[in-house]
């Protein structure tokens, strides 16, 4: 999300039990964010266990370990939640408190990515993401399941739903359909030796990057906020305590590898994006922010080659719009991933 990750590091804000697991906690000076709260009073043990938060669990995937949460309610329909590039799978965890009673939520890392191993290669390509997202499908006997994904994992639900259309139900994706076409074709449009020159030179560079050390969690927690400025504090806090490790030296990182940052240089050209969009048969909702980066599909052609896909586009929100605008972004989403008529007149939704 920000920064730069840290792999020879101990996990921030945890503890170890009498059995030897590693449970959350949040340090002292920092209070316990939304999704660590205790739902309800009761017994001091089952308040204490509700205050960790969804438990930890872990699939295999190309000699990989992956991590993953798991919100409980099995019997429920099933609904991934899919984080985007240097991020992490509690950033969700506002979305999954509103979701978890009707729907068996799991919101897993991407290889990479928070409590999940690291490539060993230090590549990380789409094709391996995709695969990840199989496996955890395929795994867990899942499909047809609902996704509900941002930025890269949006990108990545997209094109495992063409590939696989059988499997997803419902597809909603912030911001994930990648670079506009004409920065699609600035990038991809060069001679692939030079592609190929650029991303061995970067490599090169992030392999003498050394990890960003904050001195205290507090100043991960500053440049977390300066990084969003829609971030409530108790928002910017939850994402600091679930995204930061704690290094030998007591000095805070980011807990993503910094090879993620490498885009692949023999990524699909348009057409083979094009072809994927138009196999989507599930209902799909791609969701912008205003203020973002991103282009609208509507405006560059994009929308054309899905099949059955709306837009809608969110004033006052940025990249991260599930954060932005929680509340109007979850009254949109809730009724459209339950099949039911989404409301039109939500203030500054288009």
């Amino acid at each position: 999300m920000v920064a730069e990750g840290n792999r020879q590091a101990t996990h921030a804000g945890r503890e170890v039990d009498g059995g030897g697991r590693s449970l959350d906690v949040a340090p002292a000076n920092i209070p316990l964010p939304l999704g660590m709260r205790p739902a309800s009073p009761g017994s001091a043990k089952r308040a204490a266990l509700q205050g960790l938060g969804p438990p930890s669990r872990w699939f295999s995937s190309h000699r990989l370990r992956l991590h993953y949460v798991d919100w409980a309610n099995s019997s429920a329909p099933p609904l991934i939640l899919l984080h985007g590039g240097r991020d992490h799978c509690r950033n969700w965890d506002w979305v999954a408190e509103r979701l978890r009673q009707r729907w068996h939520v799991i919101a897993p890392d991407l290889r990479g990515h928070g409590d999940s191993e690291w490539s060993r290669t230090g590549t990380y390509s789409m094709i391996g993401y995709i695969y990840d997202l199989a496996q955890l499908i395929h795994q867990l006997k899942l499909a047809p399941v609902t996704i509900v994904a941002h930025s890269l994992g949006g990108n990545i639900a997209i094109r495992y739903s063409g590939i696989h259309p059988e499997n997803v139900a419902r597809l909603v994706a912030i911001e994930g359909l990648g670079p506009s076409p004409k920065k699609h074709a600035e990038r991809y449009g060069k001679p692939i030796e030079e592609r190929m020159a650029t991303w061995i030179e970067d490599q090169r560079k992030l392999a003498g990057r050394l990890p960003r050390r904050y001195p205290t969690i507090e100043d991960a927690y500053a440049r977390m906020h300066e990084e969003n400025k829609h971030l409530s504090p108790e928002q910017a806090r939850h994402l600091t305590v679930h995204g930061v490790n704690q290094n030998e030296d007591g000095t805070y990182s980011w807990k993503f590898d910094n090879y993620v940052r490498s885009w692949p240089p023999d990524d699909l050209d348009m057409a083979g994006l094009e072809r994927l969009w138009s196999r989507i048969t599930c209902p799909t909702m791609l969701v912008y922010g205003k203020e973002s980066w991103a282009s609208d599909p509507r405006e560059d052609g994009r929308i054309q080659h899905f099949k059955n896909a709306t837009v809608a586009r969110f004033e006052r929100a940025g990249h991260w719009v599930h954060h932005d605008r929680l509340n109007d972004f979850m009254a949109l989403v809730e009724p459209f991933i339950a099949g039911k008529p989404t409301p039109q007149n939500i203030a500054g939704v288009a």
